[in-house]
């Protein structure tokens, strides 16, 4: 027997291929489909609450780091898109344990500007520049990208959020304060890609 998921209703689409659908069948995926986006918010939070007590040998959990870049922005007074994307920029930890930043930045993509994707995105090479030495790689990775117009403002965040942020006794603040600027943002995407029309 079929279930459906919590808010979906038994209607469903006819088609068996997308060359058979119809508007009707069109209508009910869109209108289902816009009830599961509304509630990636707790997905995202589901996820991330996963690096809790993930150590890695670093000094803090992967959750208490990533608590702690968001903490290290806000206090800096930077903006609620720019704060999510400090704390989920290692979200794909998880999943991505050899890419976890293009996992991350397929994430806050429609939620951020072109310039927080980036740093995202390429975050990985840019703090390598403080431990690639150690493990016999080139800590200036991150030069390739010398030229780009967000290699400034990517270098920054790793130095003054991502790299600092491994301090057991920083005064870092609990999810529980994000949540709410979390779900502001994931409210208003500023771009979508391959989204049916609302019905």
């Amino acid at each position: 027997m079929e279930h459906d998921s919590p808010g979906e209703t038994l209607e469903r689409a006819h088609f068996r291929s997308m060359m058979e659908g119809t508007q009707e069948d069109w209508s009910i995926i869109s209108r289902d489909y816009n009830a599961f986006a509304g509630a990636l918010a707790d997905r995202v939070l589901t996820h991330l609450k996963l690096l809790d007590g993930d150590f890695g040998g670093f000094p803090v959990d992967r959750m208490t780091h990533s608590l702690q870049c968001a903490t290290r922005a806000h206090r800096d007074g930077r903006p609620e898109s720019y704060v999510v994307m400090a704390l989920l920029h290692d979200i794909g930890d998880t999943l991505g344990t050899y890419n976890h930043p293009d996992v991350g930045a397929a994430i806050i993509k429609p939620f951020v500007t072109e310039e927080e994707h980036w740093i995202c995105q390429n975050h990985g090479a840019f703090q390598g520049y403080y431990y690639f030495h150690f493990l016999g790689m080139d800590r200036n990775l991150r030069d390739r990208f010398r030229d780009h117009p967000f290699y400034d403002s990517c270098a920054e965040f790793c130095a003054k959020y991502d790299q600092s942020a491994f301090d057991p006794d920083y005064d870092t603040l609990p999810l529980s304060f994000f949540e709410p600027m979390l779900r502001r943002v994931m409210a208003k995407p500023r771009n979508r890609t391959a989204v049916p029309a609302e019905a």
